[in-house]
């Protein structure tokens, strides 16, 4: 029997063709160099040994970070002027807030950290660290002093929302303060050392109008997802690895009402709605002795008896997809999720497939009747190979024709070619469908004439 993506029709229509993409022309990543000699860290190690040796940590831990960092300031240029240690008064401040970082923060990471430009890092050891910025990844010279330096900076991430991570517990997904996601992967697993990635979150959250002026979507895309936001559809945001999704999430709670109870289920927190009536639950792993651990299907099922009105759930990826859906189709109109997924008609099939892993004997075409009558609408993010991120389908979940699921798209991204630089070139357009399914509930909402004027517009603009 062939697969529900199989038999979906082309997210594309046929009658479109885009002219064919010119060759990728492979750039090597640039290398930020550091301008840090081998005897600066000589000299740093030194110092470092000379400061552990005469401050006590017990009394450090009771001051804040400003008198703490002033503290340590000062016993470091006690410590350089008794060793007679020559360096310039830039190398020296330079150095002491290097040491600073080291004892009460995240270390080399510090300065990446306070970057606004960098969407993520990606530590491969002590010695190599990698960073993305607008979507192209670059080489630092950043390092770190060794192994057992990078080793205690995870161990200090994760020990903060209460996780371990050793040679027992090797793996470890945690967040920073501000909400940035941490992965962690340690020996024996990670041969090369520790290997530690961020994926960091801008300090001033994007809205959808600062993502029409990046050109992630046209502003009559974006005025349609404002109202399927608004009108209470339940939304599946469907893409790759960092092509957005939970930056276009976080953008679509932005057009719920302040009156709503919305409880988000998430393995890492990292959601940052603004509404006054929020709960955030998190998923929990095994402790040491493989006990205890909460799962994300046990966090959407209890949402359940929490009385919410919309359900977020930042990431499906196992058999809690059925209790989403469950959800969706039991009177909580406007919940979200996202998932990874290529393409409209793959999420729906992955959905299917997370089901049927999940354990339940149910027959295909009842799954499918279920993905049916829940999700209203599904959004396609995607990260192009010039580092750009686009919307690329707004698709309308219709319904069943047989055993197949029928989709429609209400917008799509056509790509045209590429410039002299290598970036991609493309355009939104309408497929001029003039009705959506969700119509009706836009009028309910009073939204229909809202609708109808983007939906003018978007042709116009063609």
């Amino acid at each position: 029997m062939p697969t529900a993506a199989a038999r979906l029709p082309d997210p594309t229509p046929a009658s479109v063709s885009s002219p064919p993409l010119s060759p990728a022309r492979y750039t090597p990543p640039p290398v930020i160099e550091s301008k840090r000699s081998e005897n600066y860290y000589q000299v740093k190690a030194t110092i470092f040994g000379a400061l552990i040796e005469a401050i006590d940590l017990t009394q450090l831990s009771k001051l804040d970070g400003e008198s703490a960092r002033e503290e340590i300031r000062d016993i470091v240029n006690e410590i350089i002027a008794i060793k007679n240690i020559v360096m310039s008064i830039a190398e020296q401040e330079e150095l002491l807030d290097d040491i600073c970082n080291d004892v009460l923060g995240y270390g080399p990471l510090e300065p990446l950290l306070s970057r606004d430009d960098i969407s993520d890092i990606m530590v491969n050891g002590a010695d190599t660290v990698y960073i993305e910025v607008s979507g192209r990844i670059q080489r630092t010279g950043i390092r770190f002093r060794d192994n057992q330096q990078l080793l205690n900076i995870c161990q200090r991430i994760v020990s903060q929302v209460g996780r371990r991570i050793d040679e027992s517990s090797p793996i470890c997904d945690a967040r920073l303060a501000d909400g940035s996601r941490v992965n962690a992967i340690v020996p024996p697993l990670a041969i090369d050392g520790p290997a530690l990635t961020i994926r960091k979150f801008k300090k001033d959250k994007l809205t959808l109008e600062q993502l029409v002026k990046f050109g992630a979507i046209s502003p009559e895309g974006a005025e349609i997802l404002q109202i399927i936001g608004r009108v209470r559809c339940n939304v599946l945001i469907s893409g790759g690895t960092g092509s957005g999704k939970t930056t276009l999430l976080n953008c679509l709670t932005n057009y719920i009402d302040d009156d709503e109870r919305i409880i988000t289920c998430e393995d890492a927190a990292e959601l940052q709605l603004q509404q006054p009536h929020v709960v955030r639950l998190e998923t929990r792993p095994p402790n040491i002795e493989g006990e205890g651990q909460v799962t994300m299907r046990e966090l959407v099922r209890n949402c359940l008896r929490m009385r919410p009105e919309r359900i977020i759930v930042g990431e499906v990826r196992g058999p809690e997809a059925f209790d989403l859906l469950q959800a969706m189709n039991t009177g909580h109109d406007g919940s979200m999720g996202t998932l990874h997924a290529n393409n409209p008609r793959e999420a729906l099939s992955r959905c299917e497939s997370m089901i049927t892993m999940g354990g339940f004997a149910l027959p295909s075409r009842t799954i499918r009747e279920m993905i049916c009558a829940s999700i209203d609408v599904i959004i396609q993010a995607a990260r192009l190979r010039d580092g750009s991120r686009r919307i690329t389908h707004i698709t309308e979940v219709m319904g069943m024709e047989g055993e197949t699921i029928i989709t429609q798209d209400l917008f799509v991204y056509d790509l045209l070619g590429e410039d002299q630089n290598g970036n991609i070139l493309g355009r939104h357009r309408s497929t001029g469908i003039g009705r959506p399914r969700f119509w009706d509930r836009a009028r309910y909402y009073g939204e229909d004439r809202r609708l109808a004027a983007a939906l003018d517009a978007a042709e116009v603009a063609e």
